[in-house]
């Protein structure tokens, strides 16, 4: 799966198209020009979602009502021209021209992502981690969107009638009307249970789970009702469960039951990712999942799909980058951003540089980019200066300390 090239149209400050190379795509440029902007161009014609806002409403241009965003990709020898049109209510994505629904589209363009607003994978809500699994899962079988759609619009409906309830002289008379409803998240939430565990599972046997230093990293998919019983008859607990708190629920006017509570645990050493892993664990943690992404991706498909490393040094130290796109060497075509013009003379092999500037990529050579010796000075200070968390990288260029800690 390779993208050719992109065009923006209305979206954000985009001006013009952007040309790709099979490989290492470098963007660079001064903050605040648009690099992120393209990577999130190509991670919407991917995911159909940004990885910066649940509103693409507003990547529309403030002058324009409408954001045009046109790909065209190559899966093998197979040419493909994808399309996403953003207006103020409404989104729509084309394959060659033809509108196609969302379950139709997903798997055209597959894409992967590190960026700082990812980190909440690993340090923020139980929320953000289910709907990395569920993205995970969606990207490697696209019906499963009909079936997470298909139990929030249940569970949407069941809420609506536990408020009505709690507002009731007698609650007892919408228990009837409760019912039907918690069958049909019976059904969809085994599902949904049985295809996160899976997933889970799958991955745990991907990931190198000491790729960054000598912490182990472990997953576990942890379901909310595992402290009530076997979850080996998972609907059967469900439905006590729910018969169970079904007066607390309509005493508190939400769902208490059901995959919607359930989280994926993240432990390095045994220890909590979140709670006590530092800055820099978080981060390697959380490139260890989204490589295995990648792995299981390929496992999958026989192929490998688009990665996105944004900002890449403000978030990572040169140790960690040299190991991720030597991972990722010969296999991802691969799209990093960085406003640092010496990290740009880091990087060996066959690359591609885009100069951001006003929206605009203009294509350049590193000679034009005036780079530094990579092992210059100059440039070990300028990776370090302004990321006092991870002063290791300095110490790689040349060697690594035995005495210093791997994070």
């Amino acid at each position: 799966m390779i993208l050719s090239s992109i065009e923006a149209l209305g979206f954000r400050n985009l001006k013009g198209s952007l040309t790709c190379d099979a490989g290492l795509n470098i963007l660079y440029g001064d903050n605040g020009q648009g690099k992120t902007n393209w990577l999130e161009a190509i991670y919407i014609l991917g995911a159909t979602k940004s990885f910066r806002t649940n509103h693409l409403d507003e990547t529309i241009n403030h002058n324009e009502t409408t954001a045009i965003l046109r790909a065209e990709i190559y899966q093998g020898t197979v040419r493909k021209e994808l399309q996403a049109q953003i207006e103020k209510s409404a989104k729509a994505f084309y394959v060659n021209g033809k509108r196609e629904s969302l379950v139709r589209y997903l798997g055209n363009l597959d894409v992967f992502a590190f960026t700082n607003d990812e980190l909440e994978i690993v340090r923020g809500e139980p929320a953000e981690r289910r709907r990395f699994l569920d993205r995970g899962i969606a990207v490697t079988r696209p019906a499963y969107i009909q079936t997470l759609n298909s139990y929030n619009r249940v569970l949407k409906q069941k809420v609506a009638l536990l408020k009505s309830a709690q507002e009731s002289e007698d609650f007892k008379n919408f228990v009837p009307l409760i019912e039907p409803w918690n069958e049909q998240l019976i059904d969809l939430g085994s599902e949904i249970h049985k295809s996160r565990t899976e997933y889970v599972e799958k991955l745990s046997r991907t990931l190198n789970p000491a790729l960054f230093g000598k912490e182990t990293l472990s997953i576990r998919y942890k379901s909310s009702l595992e402290s009530h019983g076997a979850l080996d008859n998972y609907a059967a607990l469900f439905r006590s469960r729910l018969e169970a708190r079904m007066t607390n629920e309509i005493s508190l006017g939400y769902s208490l039951v059901g995959p919607h509570r359930d989280d994926l645990e993240i432990s390095l050493d045994g220890r909590e990712a979140s709670r006590f892993g530092s800055s820099g664990q978080q981060r390697s943690a959380l490139l260890i999942l989204v490589l295995a992404q990648v792995s299981l991706y390929n496992e999958v498909f026989d192929d490998y799909p688009i990665f996105l490393l944004d900002d890449i040094d403000a978030e990572l130290d040169l140790g960690r980058i040299r190991t991720v796109l030597n991972h990722l060497s010969g296999k991802t075509q691969t799209f990093i951003s960085t406003s640092k013009r010496s990290i740009t003379g880091w990087f060996t092999g066959p690359t591609a540089f885009r100069l951001i500037e006003s929206g605009r990529a203009t294509e350049v050579s590193p000679d034009q980019l005036g780079l530094t010796d990579p092992l210059s000075p100059s440039m070990t200070s300028d990776l370090v200066e302004g990321n006092p968390e991870e002063e290791r990288s300095a110490v790689e260029l040349n060697e690594v300390d035995p005495h210093q800690a791997p994070f």
